[in-house]
């Protein structure tokens, strides 16, 4: 294992006081691990909390600013983080308006944040959720009950981000996370493993001449392993299983996100193959992102993700943000 680290035991707490001394615009709490704004947003207005396993950096810490994230929990390298953690972050966010969860679709996330939401309205604060489930590769995986919470994570930050600034109460940003949810999909593949620094080896086996289809953000199996193929190939079967889960045809965002290790010159060699493909299908691409947005620690690979956007979304997307993994207009 060759990683730019002291210990793994320490990898979480040194990189938050990395981000901390980087971010003088963000508040890192470092016994908790829960980065906010340090700057509150106005009172009366609804905050948002999001979080998960580190290791899919930006997300979710990166994401915390003016037009998305009021804070961020982390938890241990692919792991989730507590629920009294997921508390802390609620309590510190809440303007009086309620708090909205943005959960992925793994079920120790899903526990730990409905354990949370409990302990926050206890204390009186009305919190609100999403989980999000867009991976069409599997139903069932080894960590979900149903579809995994992948790429669609990024778009739906930004875009609830975005109305719960302009002062949406908490029903209504509720109620858009769930159509944003219905709206997008995702599919993603690896050419290499990952590896954790505490487990010190990869986390599969994936021979040079060989891919996996459908690969998890921690790792997990996808639909099959096949030979290595030219990208255009690679597209069409990324491209695909969205196009047949969901009618995307008109405008839409899209996102051709890296898992960690890939290159720009290659995600944008498959940004070209996988827009040529949509544009085909009748899907017209309103928006896009091309980079590392959720990734996968060292892992090799891309994953696509299509959101059918109407006026509404697409005013929302283009609403200023000003985070350290995404920015404009502000």
């Amino acid at each position: 294992m060759k990683k730019l680290i002291n210990a793994p035991e320490d990898v979480l707490v040194e990189s938050l006081k990395g981000v901390a001394l980087a971010h003088p615009e963000l508040s890192v709490d470092l016994e908790n691990h829960v980065i906010t704004r340090a700057t509150p947003k106005a009172q009366g207005k609804v905050a948002i909390v999001s979080g998960g396993g580190s290791g899919h950096e930006p997300l979710h810490g990166g994401f915390v600013g003016t037009g998305m994230l009021d804070a961020a929990v982390a938890g241990e390298v692919f792991t989730s983080p507590t629920p009294d953690r997921v508390q802390v972050a609620t309590k510190a966010v809440d303007r009086g308006a309620g708090v909205l969860h943005i959960v992925k679709n793994y079920t120790g996330d899903v526990l730990n944040f409905e354990m949370a939401a409990e302990l926050a309205s206890m204390e009186g604060i009305e919190v609100g959720s999403i989980t999000v489930d867009d991976d069409v590769a599997v139903q069932d995986s080894l960590y979900t009950a149903g579809r995994r919470g992948v790429g669609l994570t990024v778009l739906l930050e930004k875009i609830l981000g975005a109305a719960a600034e302009e002062g949406r109460d908490l029903a209504a940003v509720v109620e858009l996370a769930k159509n944003v949810n219905g709206q997008g999909r995702s599919m993603g593949m690896a050419l290499t493993s990952c590896t954790v620094p505490a487990a010190g080896k990869p986390t599969f086996d994936l021979p040079d001449d060989q891919m996996e289809i459908g690969i998890g953000i921690h790792g997990e199996p996808g639909r099959h392993r096949e030979p290595l193929a030219p990208a255009s190939d690679i597209a069409r079967q990324l491209v695909e299983p969205i196009l047949a889960d969901i009618d995307a045809a008109g405008p839409a965002i899209v996102m051709l996100n890296g898992m960690g290790a890939t290159p720009l010159i290659e995600l944008y060699l498959m940004y070209a193959e996988v827009a040529a493909i949509l544009e085909k299908s009748g899907v017209q691409i309103a928006r896009n992102l091309v980079g590392n947005y959720i990734t996968s620690l060292d892992m090799a690979g891309c994953s696509v993700t299509v959101l059918k956007a109407d006026d509404e979304l697409l005013r929302l997307w283009d609403a200023p943000v000003n985070t350290p993994g995404l920015r404009w207009g502000a």
